[in-house]
């Protein structure tokens, strides 16, 4: 009998260390994930204010030149601009893009007849790739060459923004182009490490705006299976827009719940990071 009593203490004392283990790196892992948001949300913060401080410089030149327009049109007629003065008026808009695209994720360099541009991408702190976009400066902006994925709708962003607001179309590029790493950078975090809880591979189309996948949760010593639709119908974000989770059929009340809960935290969080808020649970659930 003592004997049993010594196994029996052991066994809850290294199940105690065990959850004890698992508590520290759960709170490790939320910690650097939270870190990681905060470096995140400053750097939003900073882009922010450098557009507000873009918007201001841009409002201060367009003043000044509508008042000395004003002054040189008291005196003399004005005369429509040469090519080469379009030409040249749009080098300077490049050249001062460049100067407040600082920190934006966009950078450029003047070329001998143009600017080829760099947008780097990044998700939740992570750098992913780097786009380049190669820009004739001509009476018409022209598209010399570029690497952008060719499901991206570049040719319609160019046909709407690119003659008339160069910078416009940058960023929105940048959006679609961030946004789109973003999805396809959870779907591979989900893959590579929730692998024994999906069932085969994750279901995608090249813009990754669709995903269709299997998965399992444990709950009670009891495997639910789950199907899962996720569509992002916004491209330029990385959280969906429609969410379907479905067990069986025949499922009982609870797991009916639990879905709704699973696709609501689809809607709000990451891919990798609702999984691993399952797998919280379970280790909760598994726990005496």
């Amino acid at each position: 009998m003592e004997e049993e009593k010594v196994y029996s203490s052991d066994g809850i004392l290294a199940h105690l260390e065990m959850l004890e283990r698992r508590a520290q790196q759960v709170a490790m892992e939320e910690g650097e994930a939270q870190r990681q948001e905060e470096k995140l949300e400053r750097l939003k913060a900073r882009v922010q204010e450098l557009r507000l401080q873009r918007d201001e410089l841009r409002a201060k030149v367009d003043l000044q030149q509508k008042q000395q327009l004003g002054q040189e049109g008291a005196v003399l007629e004005v005369e429509p601009p040469s090519a080469r003065a379009v030409l040249d008026w749009k080098m300077k808009s490049v050249k001062a893009m460049l100067e407040l695209f600082y920190l934006t994720g966009i950078s450029g360099k003047l070329t001998k007849r143009g600017v080829c541009f760099c947008i780097s991408t990044a998700y939740e702190g992570t750098y992913l790739d780097s786009y380049y976009l190669d820009l004739l400066i001509k009476a018409q902006v022209q598209i010399h060459r570029h690497s952008i994925p060719a499901f991206i709708p570049l040719e319609k962003m160019a046909k709407k923004y690119l003659q008339t607001d160069i910078r416009r179309f940058l960023c929105v590029l940048s959006d679609h182009l961030n946004a789109y790493v973003g999805r396809r950078y959870q779907a591979d975090q989900l893959q590579e490490h929730f692998s024994d809880q999906i069932e085969g591979t994750i279901q995608r189309n090249s813009l990754c705006n669709l995903l269709v996948f299997n998965y399992n949760v444990s709950s009670k010593s009891q495997t639910v299976p789950f199907k899962v639709r996720l569509v992002y119908g916004d491209l330029c974000c990385s959280l969906p827009t429609e969410v379907i989770v479905a067990s069986t059929p025949d499922a009982p009340a609870s797991l009916t719940q639990t879905a709704a809960a699973h696709s609501d935290l689809f809607r709000r969080v990451a891919l990798h990071k609702a999984f691993r808020s399952f797998c919280h649970a379970e280790s909760m659930d598994g726990a005496p």
